[in-house]
């Protein structure tokens, strides 16, 4: 096919991430790591959040979302493209990742794959969280994990959330889990978890937030959280595992390894 010969650039790696307003940063790291991790892949980054596109256009910076960034890449004549995708869950945003990639395979002659969303193995996702409980949990301190969830309970991957919900609350007593805005949310389960932990003799909590990036969520919610529970316990937000100020699951080494392994497994499926 003469339209082929313009495909001359071996593989491109695209990012497939929701963005952030205020911590926009974190993408730009992780970007570096797969860079290093994959040094014959061009690396680019898309963002879904129309929000963060518009703000940081208004900044002077130029991001693109997925369409914007395959077509660019598929110009460019790269003959594999993996799209990564940087979802914690594999839920309405991953959804909305398969079905761009669905949609470009139809006539780009580029090879394009999509990685899974990152907790979304069953092994890997039990050994994550429990290795998460096991790093922050503190004696006599319950662990208030905040699970941000989905708008709609038929939602693809909602039993992924299920899983990690349920799974924290039985590998530890001191675990309670709720969500934002998905099943089980905190607005309409504070009542209910104020009422099991005085029963359970909780003194002290730390807020989990189980957010990838931690952004407008962790400034607004996760302190409303804090502050409606303070006067019924001493509370606060866990600190983050390496040297930022917030928790984010995104800088959480397995969280790392995890998407740098999905990416490999579409190197090796697409025989390349």
């Amino acid at each position: 096919m003469k339209r082929y010969r313009h495909y001359k650039k071996e593989r491109a790696i695209v990012l497939s991430c929701f963005g952030s307003v205020v911590e926009q940063q974190k993408y730009l790291d992780l970007k570096n790591v797969v860079e290093e991790k994959f040094p014959q892949s061009d690396v680019f980054l898309s963002f879904s959040s129309r929000m963060v596109l518009k703000h940081v256009k208004k900044q002077g910076l130029e991001y693109k979302n997925l369409p914007q960034v395959l077509a660019d890449v598929d110009l460019d004549g790269y003959k594999h493209i993996v799209v990564s995708s940087i979802n914690i869950f594999p839920t309405d945003e991953h959804a909305f990742l398969q079905n761009i990639v669905k949609g470009f395979n139809n006539f780009s002659l580029s090879h394009i794959r999509c990685s899974d969303a990152i907790l979304t193995k069953t092994k890997e996702t039990t050994l994550f969280l429990k290795k998460l409980d096991e790093t922050i949990s503190r004696l006599d301190v319950a662990n208030l994990y905040i699970i941000h969830g989905t708008p709609r309970l038929e939602m693809q991957g909602i039993d992924s959330i299920s899983y990690a919900h349920n799974f924290l609350e039985e590998i530890n007593d001191s675990n309670y889990a709720c969500s934002l805005e998905g099943a089980y949310p905190f607005y309409a389960m504070k009542d209910t978890l104020i009422k099991k932990m005085k029963k359970d003799g909780v003194k002290k909590i730390q807020i989990v937030p189980m957010l990838l990036v931690s952004g407008n969520h962790y400034k607004k919610d996760m302190f409303e959280i804090k502050e409606e529970l303070s006067g019924d316990f001493e509370i606060d937000i866990v600190k983050s595992t390496t040297n930022s100020d917030r928790f984010n699951l995104i800088e959480v080494e397995d969280i790392k390894k995890m998407i740098l392994q999905n990416i490999e497994e579409e190197i090796i499926k697409s025989g390349n």
